[in-house]
């Protein structure tokens, strides 16, 4: 089966690019995750996989050491194979603020998702809609600054 790699890329010191079995290396969380879907109503699933914070962070975002709040003007913007794609505030997943436990699912239901690629998951979504299969690429942008 082949891998998919997913490229980590922006405002990084360590761009890079990441399989399902590179992100199988970091600690692994478990979710039970109950969502809504537009077209096929209330879904409930299993995922495991690691925190999406760990793995930006292990990328070393350009964030300004001397500034503490200098990573709430950081996004990430997750992009699926099939053109579907979602924007968080890095503040969502940050400890330090929403401490949202936001995965890269490397599994759902058991099934493991090496071929297809792993799946951005936010287990306090009610709607599903920023959950994004079979990602492509991570990308985060330090651009946005308030008045700027």
């Amino acid at each position: 089966m082949p891998q998919t790699d997913v490229v980590l890329a922006g405002d990084l010191a360590r761009p890079t690019r990441l399989t399902v079995a590179d992100l199988l290396t970091w600690p692994q969380r478990r979710a039970a995750v109950s969502f809504e879907c537009a077209t096929s109503g209330v879904q409930h699933h299993r995922f495991t996989g690691p925190l999406l914070h760990d793995v930006l962070s292990a990328a070393k975002p350009g964030f300004d050491p001397a500034r503490r709040e200098d990573r709430l003007r950081f996004l990430v913007a997750v992009h699926g194979a099939d053109g579907h794609h979602a924007v968080l505030s890095w503040a969502e997943s940050d400890p330090d603020f929403g401490n949202a436990a936001v995965l890269l699912a490397t599994t759902v239901d058991d099934t493991p998702l090496d071929g297809a690629g792993p799946q951005l998951v936010l287990p306090q979504d009610r709607c599903g809609a920023r959950h994004i299969s079979g990602i492509a690429t991570i990308r985060v942008d330090g651009g946005y600054r308030v008045g700027a």
